[in-house]
């Protein structure tokens, strides 16, 4: 069974809040036929970690106002790689970009459907970053221009 409409709108709330910060990439993967405690996980790529801190706190503050409880937050500290907050039906990876790409999380979901959430985050480059202008490897892998065959969802290039 997919995810239903109801949460994959809640999911689109929250690319809509981190597109406000301009992540470097996004996905959302449909994990509902693998997961009997959510149904999609929202993965969020940020070159920095002040940016990290800002995508975490606009994701935050659009569930809140979609009326969607933070049930737990992980990583939210000094030191943040890797954040995780969780919704629900919808949990929220904020990653530093090295350690999303290091841990690959589309790749451990391949076999999940990806969610087009039909949120841009192209109409504007990312503020100004030289490094996020070039194409990371896990963005050139989902879009299909480096050795793999994943297709790219949400990538802000």
């Amino acid at each position: 069974m997919a995810a239903s409409e109801e949460i994959i709108e809640l999911a689109r709330r929250a690319a809509e809040g981190a597109a406000d910060v301009k992540p470097t990439s996004w996905v959302a993967i449909d994990v509902s036929d693998r997961l009997i405690l959510t149904e999609v996980f929202l993965v969020i790529s940020a070159g920095s970690q002040p940016q990290m801190r800002a995508l975490v706190n606009a994701v935050d503050r659009a569930m809140h106002e979609a009326g969607e409880k933070l049930r737990r937050r992980e990583g939210f500290d000094a030191e943040m790689h890797w954040v995780l907050l969780d919704y629900g039906d919808v949990v929220v990876h904020v990653q530093h970009s090295e350690d999303r790409e290091f841990y690959a999380l589309e790749k451990l979901w391949a076999d999940c459907p990806q969610i087009d959430l039909g949120v841009d985050l192209r109409a504007d480059s990312v503020g100004g970053d030289e490094e996020a202008d070039e194409q990371s490897t896990l963005d050139r892998l989902l879009t299909g221009t480096g050795d793999g065959e994943a297709s790219g969802v949400g990538s802000a290039e």
